[in-house]
């Protein structure tokens, strides 16, 4: 399907958050240890979204991360205390191109998913049915991740994250036949992440948090997540609950 990130901390340059670590993001675009059946390489564009005193940025291509000498030359001049990346493997049927990647933005948030939604896209129907009309008329691009931000961004007007990510998955799972729904959230603040199918790690040190597909490195301290989890984190603490 695709992997994704999240760093939170000390400042660090966004090009090192890609590339940092022997099983970094980059690496694992064309050498992914734990796809479950979901795609061999991730090699159909990549994004990264960082914030700077609040206001958010990114930078999205789609071309293959080890392509774009952007990501050692820009990228690497550029520091954040908050990264959020991701890179894709395009699910059969939908388009490849700049739009389709993630991490899809707006002014406050960062958003990503690693899976598929089943049956898309009459699955997300309903769902979509309840947006406005005008989020749907800006629809980023036509795929199921697109969609399911926009749902999501319609649920945090309402909801606290955390109760609009549950709400988000338990809706998708009513119509789509096992979907599978790793999903990664963040604000520059605060990160969370759901296990649904795919894989999930968490390294949490001393004033700092990375939450990836895979760990990045052989650091004992990376804890594996459970499937059907819900990640929620600072630079300072990490909460794991189940996600029912």
């Amino acid at each position: 399907m695709c992997r994704h990130l999240g760093y939170l901390g000390p400042a660090r340059s966004v090009g090192g958050v890609l590339t940092d670590g022997e099983n970094c993001l980059r690496t694992q675009s064309w050498a992914p240890k734990d796809m479950r059946g979901g795609g061999t390489i991730n090699a159909d564009g990549f994004g990264a979204a960082w914030w700077r005193k609040d206001d958010i940025h990114s930078y999205r291509n789609p071309m293959p991360i080890w392509s774009d000498p952007a990501v050692d030359d820009m990228l690497a001049g550029v520091e954040s205390e908050a990264v959020i990346a991701a890179v894709r493997s395009a699910t059969v049927g939908m388009p490849v191109e700049r739009s389709a990647c993630a991490p899809f933005t707006d002014d406050t948030w960062a958003f990503s998913h690693n899976g598929v939604v089943f049956g898309w896209p009459d699955a997300l129907v309903e769902l979509a049915a309840e947006v406005p009309t005008k989020d749907l008329l800006t629809l980023p691009a036509p795929t199921d991740s697109a969609a399911l931000w926009l749902v999501l961004r319609h649920l945090l007007r309402e909801h606290e994250p955390e109760k609009a990510l549950r709400m988000l998955v338990a809706r998708v799972e009513s119509t789509s036949p096992g979907p599978r729904l790793n999903l990664l959230l963040g604000d520059g603040h605060t990160m969370y992440a759901t296990t649904l199918y795919h894989s999930l790690a968490v390294l949490s040190l001393e004033n700092s948090v990375t939450i990836a597909s895979e760990p990045l490195d052989d650091n004992p301290a990376w804890t594996r997540i459970d499937d059907r989890k819900l990640v929620v984190a600072t630079a300072e603490h990490v909460d794991i609950t189940d996600l029912n």
